[in-house]
């Protein structure tokens, strides 16, 4: 499919862009279940992938891979939601593949399928709060536990002096110290 029929189709609200021999089309989230359905009827009947992609300080985007199997062509479909009410319209009616991937985006993003038919977490254990592909998801585990790996300067018994240690991004000044 070349650009041509998503854009007679939806003029000004579709952005096609093309790279590296790819074609990618960018709608608003109202756009985004008709889109599907489209790109379907013209030939992309095999879903690959669906998953969300944090871009902070406002939105989410969703990000669907579909194939062409006949002329062997990709085609990436991309939408935004609001970070404070991430919500879309499922995409399971139309790809039932979709239903794992929106599945894991719903834990993973906190991002709400509407209509999905089982919305529930996937991967995670039972009570796990938060979502841990936010960019502002907290990895406790690098301040209870050292960092693997090599030594920052000072750390060891030897060598130069010894640095003011720094915690990774995201970490609340006060976690890790006893007080």
């Amino acid at each position: 499919m070349s650009a041509g029929p998503i854009e007679e189709r939806y003029g000004t609200r579709a952005q096609v862009s093309e790279s590296f021999g790819e074609i990618t089309v960018d709608v608003a989230a109202a756009d985004w279940v008709d889109l599907l359905e489209f790109v379907r009827s013209q030939g992309y009947e095999f879903f690959d992938w669906l998953t969300g992609v944090d871009e902070p300080p406002d939105e989410f985007g969703i990000v669907a891979h579909v194939f062409d199997q006949a002329s062997r062509r990709h085609l990436l479909l991309r939408t935004r939601v609001p970070r404070a009410d991430p919500r879309l319209p499922s995409a399971v009616g139309v790809f039932r593949g979709a239903n794992w991937h929106e599945r894991e985006t719903f834990e993973m993003f906190g991002v709400i399928f509407e209509g999905h038919p089982n919305l529930i977490p996937l991967l995670l254990p039972d009570g796990f709060e938060g979502f841990p592909l936010r960019k502002d998801f907290v990895l406790a585990a690098r301040v209870a536990k050292a960092w693997p790996g090599a030594k920052e300067p000072g750390e060891s018994d030897h060598g130069s002096p010894s640095r003011r240690k720094t915690l990774p991004p995201g970490v609340p000044a006060d976690w890790g110290r006893d007080g």
